[in-house]
């Protein structure tokens, strides 16, 4: 019999004894150190600021006379502090909301860090004080929240008053649209905020100092980084202290090789197939140009190398324009290129697939103001935040807003053009897997094999996961 998933019965535990002792909604969580720091530029107030109407099952919680609906909304950043672009987009949407809504609504921010979110989060949840309005990436841990019930679905509300005609297409709701188990049919339950994709970066002046030439296939990436050494400089900077960082780079190289997911789900192959090892053995090639701290770094670090010119090279989603553009000397984003990740020589796979997420809002299923918390969801997807996105944080939007292109980011051209070439898209292997625990045990596989582990040996704990809980 499959173990069922820790995550989905620690969910579940907590809503069945938030029914037993009656709670009618959520208690606000105290806000830790704000998250995103609040945008530089002045924003107009939203156009469309209207009470939206609750969905059909969903009870409003009455406020008495004069008293503010108070919610909460957490992220994975620190709004105050944070050098981060988008972020500091996320905090202009709440202080706009606090603005046009005051004494009406107001959200306090419950902030933390991208490695500790899901944890404390969760934490959260279980303790049923779920934050009315949360940040979610699609994949297991969206599910869970979707189907245990922690999740609000969303189809009424972005079917009122033609909210959902504002963004460029139903395909950008996929990741966050799930069937759930409680007899409800499928549904949206998380609102996409912007889609990021994952290229490589690089520094224009450094290649050319050391003759290296884009690079169209992973031999030819290997010489590239070989005469960035030569010339003196450290040719890649990455994160395996932040192990999905790394197993970014692994979930590549698995595809390049031509590994079908869906393959391994169905058990028509498994975690040992000769692709999955072959991935393995080119993560430890490729390791041998990373910084010699990079087990240690975590993303901040190893990304702060690059805009500091430390490094040649930076293998991240496009989500690191806003921390670049956030924090690089002036004229540094003119001296940087992207190019897609390159295919693996002799493999039949299609090169031009490419990793793809966005970062999306849930409403709590148990919130008390579910007016307010849509409200506030839709001052991170109204026009004055999606032409920030594109803009300033270097994003690509996910509604029909119009935004000038000379403004926005150099580099967001060019990942724009990767993203524009790509045949398809896929999900990060972690975020794409049987559940949470799948996921990150795939990326403590990959970080054991960028430490010298032999490939074979390395990737037995996500087999014996796999044979235990989903074969």
């Amino acid at each position: 019999m499959k173990m069922k998933k820790l995550l989905a019965i620690g969910l579940s535990m907590a809503m069945t004894l938030s029914m037993l002792a009656g709670c009618g909604g959520n208690t606000p969580a105290t806000s830790a150190p704000a998250e995103p720091a609040a945008e530089d530029t002045a924003e107009a107030p939203a156009a469309d600021t209207a009470e939206e109407p609750a969905a059909e099952d969903t009870a409003e919680a009455p406020a008495a006379d004069g008293e503010v609906q108070e919610i909460t909304f957490m992220v994975w950043d620190d709004l105050e502090a944070s050098e981060d672009l988008i972020t500091k987009g996320y905090k202009q949407s709440v202080d706009r909301f606090n603005k046009d809504f005051e004494g009406k609504y107001h959200c306090t921010p419950i902030t933390t860090n991208l490695e500790e979110y899901y944890d404390k989060l969760n934490a959260l949840v279980t303790a049923g004080e779920t934050p009315d309005v949360f940040i979610a990436s699609p994949g297991a841990n969206l599910n869970d929240y979707a189907t245990t019930g922690v999740a609000a679905k969303m189809d009424d509300y972005l079917n009122a008053d033609g909210w959902k005609q504002t963004f460029t297409s139903d395909a950008v709701f996929a990741g966050g649209t799930y069937g759930d188990d409680g007899g409800d049919g499928p549904g949206i339950y998380a609102i996409p905020l912007n889609i990021a994709a994952a290229c490589v970066f690089y520094n224009t002046e450094m290649f050319e100092d050391a003759g290296a030439e884009v690079p169209k296939t992973f031999s030819e990436l290997l010489d590239a980084c070989q005469k960035l050494q030569d010339k003196g400089y450290t040719p890649i900077t990455i994160s395996a202290g932040t192990a999905w960082c790394l197993s970014m780079v692994a979930g590549y190289l698995c595809d390049r090789n031509g590994l079908n997911l869906q393959d391994i789900k169905d058990h028509k192959t498994d975690w040992k197939d000769e692709k999955v090892i072959k991935a393995g053995k080119q993560i430890q090639e490729l390791s041998k140009y990373f910084q010699k701290t990079a087990a240690g770094d975590d993303n901040d670090i190893a990304t702060a190398a690059f805009y500091n010119g430390e490094a040649a090279i930076l293998i991240q989603g496009s989500w690191a324009i806003g921390q670049i553009n956030g924090s690089c000397a002036e004229g540094f984003a003119d001296k940087v290129g992207v190019f897609a990740f390159p295919a693996v020589d002799g493999s039949s796979a299609d090169p031009n697939r490419v990793i793809a997420k966005s970062d999306s809002l849930c409403m709590s299923a148990s919130t008390q103001y579910p007016d307010a918390a849509v409200q506030l969801i839709k001052y991170f997807v109204d026009d004055t935040a999606s032409k920030y996105t594109a803009e300033v944080g270097g994003k690509i939007p996910v509604t029909s807003v119009q935004y000038d292109e000379k403004v926005a980011p150099p580099e967001l051209k060019y990942v724009m053009d990767v993203f524009k070439n790509a045949s398809s898209t896929f999900g990060f292997y972690n975020e794409s897997l049987y559940d949470t625990e799948a996921g990150s045990t795939f990326d403590n596989c990959f970080v054991d094999i960028f430490t010298g582990t032999d490939p074979e040996k390395a990737l037995d704990p996500i087999q014996e996961y796999y044979e235990m809980n989903v074969w």
